[in-house]
């Protein structure tokens, strides 16, 4: 997408982003799971965003490091109770992720598609590793592409008010593994609105071989969050990939998907 950056996703959702997607995930489960995996040590969450997960993990005791390129995702973060207590970093969530050795570093609902290219999800994965103490996780949450998807364009609508209409148009590319739109945002008051968005997706396969490329191994792969069984019906994952020595859990099942 032409005029598309790192930032530009963030930038235009932010004052829209808690509204709009505060219930796409459980965020008791998510944070419970989270913290139990921590283990008491330090968490960086790439792609904070507005806090939507780092602001309850950091009630619950944990001390929550984030990174996001957006600067408003960042200042919405900021205005909220509880900020204080997590170090949030404006910077690149690959090239600038903080220094220092994390019990947990993870990744959630799509945010790991957000790299647009397959070198860039590597390098993810390898600087998520240099940052993770020995024993420690990095945590991808992500849905699981349909390899029979054909190419497709598409324009449908989100709940009209009296005073707004929201039109989602997007494109899908699968042999490059792209998708990108804009949310057309049309409101009385401010007029319309464009809220790009563009992801590269990547199968489970392709995210275990990243992960072997990076030295971490996979030792959990669950449906979701309150640890659900992933199987061949399984539409999204939470997958867990291990530094150093841990025995792989028996809730991992085989993709149903071939490598592409």
């Amino acid at each position: 997408m032409r005029g598309y950056h790192d930032a530009s996703y963030g930038d235009s959702f932010a004052d829209v982003y808690d509204q709009w997607y505060h219930g796409i995930s459980d965020v008791a489960s998510t944070t419970r799971t989270l913290a139990q995996l921590a283990g008491g040590g330090p968490v960086l969450e790439l792609g904070v965003g507005t806090g939507r997960l780092a602001l309850p993990l950091a009630a619950e005791g944990v001390e929550v490091h984030g990174i996001d390129t957006s600067e408003r995702m960042l200042q919405q973060l900021a205005a909220k109770d509880g900020a204080a207590a997590v170090h949030a970093t404006l910077g690149d969530m690959v090239d600038d992720m903080p220094a220092g050795r994390f019990a947990l570093v993870f990744i959630a609902y799509n945010t790991f598609f957000n790299l647009l290219t397959h070198d860039r999800q590597q390098a993810c994965f390898r600087a998520a590793a240099t940052r993770l103490a020995d024993g420690g996780s990095f945590v991808v949450e992500a849905f699981v592409p349909n390899p029979h998807h054909e190419p497709a364009s598409s324009i449908t609508v989100r709940p009209v008010t009296a005073d707004r209409v929201v039109l989602s148009v997007s494109t899908s590319d699968t042999a490059a593994q792209r998708a990108e739109g804009q949310f057309v945002d049309i409101t009385e008051s401010d007029g319309v609105r464009l809220r790009p968005w563009s992801i590269r997706w990547a199968t489970p396969e392709q995210l275990d071989a990243m992960a072997a490329a990076a030295g971490l191994t996979l030792a959990d792969r669950w449906e979701s969050f309150d640890r659900m069984p992933f199987g061949p019906q399984s539409e999204r994952h939470v997958s867990v990939f291990c530094k150093g020595t841990r025995a792989n859990s028996s809730s991992v099942r085989p993709s149903p998907l071939d490598t592409p």
